[in-house]
Order: structure tokens, then sequence, then C-alpha cells
């Protein structure tokens, strides 16, 4: 989408900390990013007002993800009519990425910006297979909405690429007209996962919030280690704990006091690494105390 929408020295505006591909293909396209913040809400809108008069030239696009990789920040339908309503007063695109929004954990589904009225004259909304049907690497997705975009992703691509793999698609065509069960199936186990890292991660002293969709925890380092960043606190984790997780810092400097913790793992081996966290997270107290305050030497 980067090549069919932009051109060398566009700016576009995309969340920070988000999932690198949408800033960095915008970057090997030419464009100029434009961070503005991950959470929908007032500091959001803030930044894009900000972005429209201090942006030389003026902004083309706004790259949307929600539910969010890796924050897991989830938006709702009144967020998007405001969104929608500043595009279009602005003449300004919508890029919505929706590959999370059928791994949700209460009892209604995360909205699509194309549910807004008039959102079609200027969005385009992508989604993808990969999570939903359980289909990583298949790179089998979709994107629908305003009709002069979608056209000139079509061109793009017949430049870039063929069609993917016939037997896939058709594995595709079943998956989208088939029953719903393996959904279902599929959010209940996230759904398991995400309880048992928040649960046993909490009791092994490190606080997890718990995600409402995605199959992610966005988790805030321990007060402790805030100081050293989230790759050396991933390195800490992986030296000690045998516990590999995404530092922050990765998805944008706005996410260096965070990392992501996939929800990847079955349930025992979640609680397995709850519990080697514990050990190390014990062992770090235990060290720091027996530190002598630099005010005490002489």
């Amino acid at each position: 989408m980067a090549q069919a929408i932009s051109a060398p020295g566009d700016v576009i505006l995309s969340p920070n900390p988000s999932y690198p591909i949408h800033t960095f293909g915008f970057l090997m396209a030419g464009a100029s990013i434009r961070n503005i913040p991950a959470e929908p809400g007032p500091q959001f809108f803030d930044a894009l007002e900000r972005a429209v008069i201090h942006s030389v030239p003026r902004p083309i696009a706004i790259i949307l993800c929600y539910p969010a990789n890796p924050t897991a920040y989830c938006a709702d339908l009144d967020f998007y009519k405001d969104v929608v309503a500043f595009a279009r007063k602005h003449n300004i695109f919508i890029l919505s990425d929706l590959a999370y929004s059928e791994i949700y954990f209460g009892s209604t589904p995360p909205p699509s910006v194309l549910q807004v009225p008039g959102a079609m004259d200027v969005t385009v909304e992508f989604t993808s297979l990969s999570k939903t049907f359980s289909m990583p690497g298949w790179r089998m997705g979709f994107a629908v909405g305003n009709e002069r975009l979608v056209a000139a992703l079509s061109r793009v691509k017949s430049y870039l690429d063929y069609g993917a793999f016939t037997p896939i698609q058709v594995a595709a065509t079943a998956a989208l007209n088939g029953p719903s069960d393996c959904i279902d199936q599929t959010r209940a186990v996230y759904k398991k996962r995400r309880d048992v890292v928040v649960d046993s991660f909490g009791r092994a002293g490190w606080t997890v919030p718990a995600p409402e969709a995605s199959m992610f925890c966005w988790a805030p380092i321990p007060d402790r280690f805030k100081g050293i960043g989230s790759l050396e606190y991933s390195k800490l984790l992986l030296e000690h704990a045998e516990v590999a997780v995404a530092p922050g810092i990765g998805f944008g400097e706005h996410g260096d006091e965070y990392v992501r913790i996939g929800l990847v793992e079955n349930e025992q081996r979640l609680r397995q690494a709850a519990r080697n966290i514990r050990r190390f997270l014990e062992s770090a107290d235990q060290k720091l105390h027996n530190v002598v305050p630099l005010s005490t030497t002489r």
C-alpha cells in the first residue's frame, strides 16, 4: 500500500509504538513519518491537529491499527467517527489495519472504521487470515474501501507479485465461507492464555494488564528496571529467566518502557515462564537489597 498511495516527500501519520511495517513500508517508499499517539483519546486528536498545522507538505494519510499491535489498544465507534470527520475535513486518507478484529475477549467485537457513514470515501481497510484462521506465512488477506486507492494498490501489486498459490486461495475461500466454530475456538484459546499470563505473572511479582483483544500483552517494565530500558530488561529475562519477550523499543521509542508478551505458548509453558520470572525477580530484589547506597560510602 505504501507504494500505491505515497511518493517521495509525502508525510504519513503513524502511531508510535506500532507494528514496524506501518512506518518502514512508507519510509522505503520515500515518504516521511510523523508520529502520533497509539492510544485513542484526546492526545491522539491533538497530535493530528498539530500535524496538519506544522507538517510541510501536509499529511496525506493516517495509519490506524485497532486492536493494536503491539499495545492491544482498542478503539470504539465514536473514536472512528471523529477520525473520519477529521480526515474528510483535511482531505487525508485513512489506512486501517484490522488484522486482530476477531481476537477479542469481551462480548462485543471491535468495530470497523468502515461502519462510519462516509468512511468509504477516505478509507482503505486491510485484514488478514493469518490471525483469524491461524494462517501465518500464507500471505492471504484483502483490502476494501476507497475505489481509487484499491485500484492503485491492485495496479502496484500486478507489477510486484502474482496471485497466491491456488491451494492457498482455495483454503482461504473455504475458511471465509465455512462455519465460524474454529474462530470461536481460537478466541477461547487466546483468552485462556491471556488469563494465565495476567494471573501467574501477577503472582510472580510482575503486574501485566489484561488486554481486551489481540494476541499480545503490553506489559510495563517493573518500576525498579525502568531505567535500563526495554532492550536490556528483555536481555535480563532471556539470560536469567529463559523467557523471551519483544522489547518495546522495537516498535518505536515511545514503547521503551514496555515489552510485548506474545500469547503463543500453551498454558503450561506460560506458567513455567511465570515461575522462572518469579525466581529472577526475587533474586534481583535480593541483589538490590544488598547494594550499599552511594550516600553511605566513604
